[in-house]
């Protein structure tokens, strides 16, 4: 911390009687010493965090504190107030003053070494040397680590002050803290393992997995584990934080989370794969509760373990909330990165796709030569409104591959990733380069930002690096290798793509249309079902797509019907086959089925996959390639037995779908009778739990 905080940044005779008057005050010493280029431009940003949640905490503590633009590098300023200074803890007023100005684009080093200071705030030892200290140098020291605070300690403390400067020296190093580790007292026990007390019931201690998070992710968010930590200690508690900061955050072991009795939620801001904590007991507070209350957090949690509530499930995270799991290959990754990608473009899909399907429906197949409804629309004719249907779904197609582009870069890169992504995405549709074209491009600039970030940039231009400089550099490097080297490659490849789909007849038609049934089938929602749903919904995300296009969408979307209604069916004519549990779930079945969700048969497949995956996936390819057979086509891309009026051919379109149901239900009934059956009322393997909690598609879509 010895760049952050010198005497200079000390004033140990703070004489500001409010906390705006403070941070001036020490925000001016950041100024004189060039820190800080702007100081009403700074002060309005601490204003502005300070008006989010007041940074007073109890012990007499103040920490104002922000991310700026106006800030050249981190910076700590430390004041003491004999008055003290109101900073909205409930206790009263503050006498510790520390004002942390973060630049936009401060890096993890320095603001881990922050966040360890944030730690160490909740050492009694420290804060106490600190109010006793009367040198402005001795105090900077301290807070560098460079003095251990023995000298206020008492003397059967000093194995706590020992280790507390120990901290001080790891913070000084620039090391990120462990989630679950404890800064002021050496590292947390390892999971399974305590220093403390164990409980009296069971001979092991009462484990708990916290999660803290606070808006600026600098200060409260590790004050806050802290905290919990060191309440769990007294309390004969094992406690193991997940910090979620802005130094990033690792995630805690599945291990550690399965084997957890209780969760505590300290946060301001949304907790990241939250669903890893469903179903046990859990506390969900604020951050600063987690610093002011922690012993009663730990106590509540406790309460409601031992009365048997727990958590219901949460929907998953986003895709790139799911991404970079340690441990991963390339291959799982570049997978998630797709897979975000196309997460993010479905709905524009759908929503484009129904539209589109929509105005043909009410205008006819002339629809898409209409004028602009801008210059001609009349509120009484049906072709009007089709026209604004049609209109509307091809704005939203639109914005199908710079979706696509963008979401796969922000799946590698984060949030500095969206820029060049949508631009890529964008000069895919330009030069005709199409999905390919997007798949490329997103891609492509994932990897320049993480290039890009991988540099050594210097302090002054940090703060304008998330801003300016990562959305110039990598837009400009995007664009240049998708107009001038490989957008024209890419280009050609979609053209002979699509020149081959558009010639596929008979023979060839029928075996595609029986691969993606066999593929939409496989694994009911999964990464290859996804691939058949998103290499039909490409086909036809253009305003007036291709007879082939429309056909291979009728296909993917006749097969994924399948298995589910399949399943309703078989709990239906051989009830005594099945569990009870899993006849209730054939009811719920019937109408996921109908509606194009795949997921109904999860609970089927979980519980008995070597019999009920062959068998729908052979379902699935009747259904394929019979719906290509019979020449159905389809313009919507969701909607199962809702959108048949917009299916060509909608008779034999059902026959092939209810083929490929009877095949499935047989080979199920079929397999399933070979085996002993199963007492009725008992549960089979995973099938326990009702549909409702297991077949829960993770999007809007046939997934």
């Amino acid at each position: 911390m010895s760049e952050m905080i010198t005497a200079d940044l000390v004033d140990l005779d703070l004489s500001a009687d409010t906390k705006e008057a403070a941070a001036r005050a020490l925000a001016e010493r950041m100024v004189a010493l060039g820190r800080v280029t702007d100081l009403d431009g700074f002060l309005a940003d601490v204003a502005a965090r300070e008006a989010q949640m007041p940074t007073g905490l109890d012990g007499g503590i103040g920490i104002p504190h922000c991310r700026s633009e106006h800030v050249i590098e981190p910076t700590l300023a430390f004041g003491r107030s004999a008055a003290g200074i109101d900073f909205g803890a409930p206790d009263g007023p503050a006498d510790l003053i520390f004002l942390i100005a973060a630049p936009a684009g401060a890096d993890d080093a320095h603001l881990t070494i922050l966040s360890s200071l944030a730690r160490q705030l909740m050492n009694a030892e420290f804060t106490s040397a600190l109010r006793s200290v009367d040198d402005a140098t001795a105090a900077a020291a301290l807070i560098r680590g460079e003095e251990p605070p023995a000298a206020a300690a008492a003397p059967e403390d000093s194995a706590t002050v020992s280790n507390a400067a120990a901290s001080a020296d790891t913070a000084a190093d620039g090391k990120a803290p462990v989630p679950g580790a404890t800064v002021d007292d050496g590292p947390a026990p390892a999971p399974g393992a305590t220093d403390t007390a164990t409980d009296t019931e069971g001979g092991q201690p009462f484990r708990i997995v916290a999660v803290t998070s606070c808006p600026t992710g600098i200060a409260h968010t590790y004050m806050a584990a802290e905290s919990l930590e060191n309440a769990g200690r007294e309390a004969g508690v094992e406690v193991v934080v997940e910090t979620q900061g802005s130094a990033g955050f690792t995630r805690l072991d599945p291990a550690v989370v399965a084997a957890a009795d209780g969760v505590i939620f300290a946060h301001d801001v949304p907790v990241r794969n939250k669903d890893r904590f469903a179903g046990k007991p859990t506390v969900d507070v604020g951050v600063k509760a987690g610093i002011n209350k922690a012993a009663k957090l730990i106590a509540e949690v406790r309460d409601k373990a031992a009365r048997g509530e727990v958590s219901a499930g949460s929907a998953p995270g986003t895709p790139v909330e799911r991404a970079g799991d340690s441990g991963e290959g390339y291959g799982t990754k570049l997978r998630k990165w797709l897979m975000s990608g196309v997460s993010y473009m479905v709905p524009f899909v759908a929503a484009g796709g129904l539209l589109i399907a929509l105005g043909f429906a009410i205008g006819g197949y002339k629809i898409n030569k209409a004028p602009s409804v801008m210059d001609h629309f009349l509120w009484t004719q049906a072709d009007s409104w089709g026209a604004l249907f049609f209109q509307i779904g091809v704005v939203s197609f639109g914005f199908l591959v710079p979706v696509l582009a963008g979401y796969i870069a922000y799946g590698m890169a984060d949030r500095p990733g969206l820029v060049p992504g949508f631009v890529g995405g964008a000069i895919s549709l330009t030069i005709n380069a199409g999905f390919l074209g997007g798949l490329a491009a997103g891609l492509i600039a994932g990897g320049v930002v993480i290039g890009i970030q991988k540099v050594k940039i210097p302090a002054a231009l940090r703060g304008i690096m998330p801003v300016v400089v990562i959305p110039l550099i990598s837009a400009a490097i995007v664009g240049f290798l998708m107009f001038v080297v490989i957008g024209k490659p890419i280009a050609s490849a979609q053209k002979g793509m699509t020149d081959w789909l558009n010639g596929l007849t008979g023979t060839n038609a029928v075996l595609l249309g029986a691969l993606l049934g066999l593929m939409m089938c496989f694994d009911l929602g999964g990464p290859v079902n996804k691939v058949a749903y998103t290499f039909a919904t490409a086909g036809i995300a253009v305003a007036s797509p291709s007879d082939s296009a429309m056909k291979i969408m009728a296909a993917v979307m006749a097969a994924g019907m399948v298995p589910p209604l399949a399943m309703a069916l078989a709990t239906t004519v051989r009830g005594k086959l099945f569990t009870q549990t899993e006849r209730e779930n054939g009811k719920a079945a019937w109408v996921l089925g109908a509606s194009f969700i795949s997921e109904g048969a999860i609970p089927f497949a979980a519980a008995d996959p070597l019999r009920v995956i062959p068998s729908a996936m052979v379902g699935g390819a009747v259904t394929g390639s019979l719906s290509m057979l019979f020449g159905a086509t389809l313009r919507a891309p969701h909607g199962g037995i809702f959108v048949v009026p917009l299916i060509g051919n909608p008779f034999l379109y059902l026959i092939a779908i209810a083929a490929g149901v009877c095949v499935t239900t047989a080979l199920v009934v079929l397999l399933k009778g070979l085996r002993k059956q199963t007492p009725e009322g008992a549960t089979a393997g995973g099938a326990g739990a009702p549909i409702s909690a297991k077949a829960e598609p993770k999007e809007p879509i046939a997934a």
